[in-house]
């Protein structure tokens, strides 16, 4: 028996509204599930997938590896207790550097440690402005974002810090 699979992703509760599914392209709601208190959604590319007795033929696993590969690349892991992840959007025309979160918080935080030590007067003022807190949030928690990620990336494993607390 031939059969398709894709990926599905539930949204949090407060993410799942017309307004934010229609920011994401390339997803569907899938009706399989009730989506009232929140959003399930499938990507729409599907890959072949045939395993009987639980052990898949070769071709699922090009497949499956294939479709990983194709993929993979717009979600983003987030540092928590929970397994959260981002949805990378496609779909911004502002000129986002279109690179993954490790050398993005790399270079933030290369230039933060250079506004520390030669220009602390401007990273001051950005601290005591009203997204003062988001810096401050960002510098807490991103190197612990960051090892999290580089030791996931490096060995495929899933690494979390035992008793997180927010």
């Amino acid at each position: 028996m031939r059969r398709y699979r894709c990926f599905e992703v539930k949204l949090e509760p407060s993410y799942s509204t017309n307004q934010e599914f229609a920011k994401i392209t390339g997803f569907g709601i899938d009706h399989y599930y009730e989506n009232t208190d929140f959003y399930t959604l499938r990507l729409n590319k599907k890959f072949y997938w045939n395993a009987p007795r639980n052990n898949p033929d070769m071709k699922s696993v090009r497949e499956f590896k294939r479709y990983y590969e194709n993929h993979r690349k717009r979600f983003r892991y987030i540092y928590s207790a929970n397994k959260l992840w981002y949805i990378k959007r496609k779909n911004l025309q502002n000129n986002l550097i279109d690179r993954g979160t490790l050398p993005l918080t790399f270079a933030a935080m290369h230039r933060l440690s250079e506004m520390s030590r030669y220009d602390p007067n401007t990273l001051e003022k950005h601290l005591e402005k009203s997204y003062g807190w988001l810096l401050s949030e960002f510098i807490t928690k991103s190197i612990y974002q960051f090892i999290d990620m580089i030791s996931s990336e490096i060995t495929g494993d899933d690494f979390r810090i035992t008793g997180f607390r927010t």
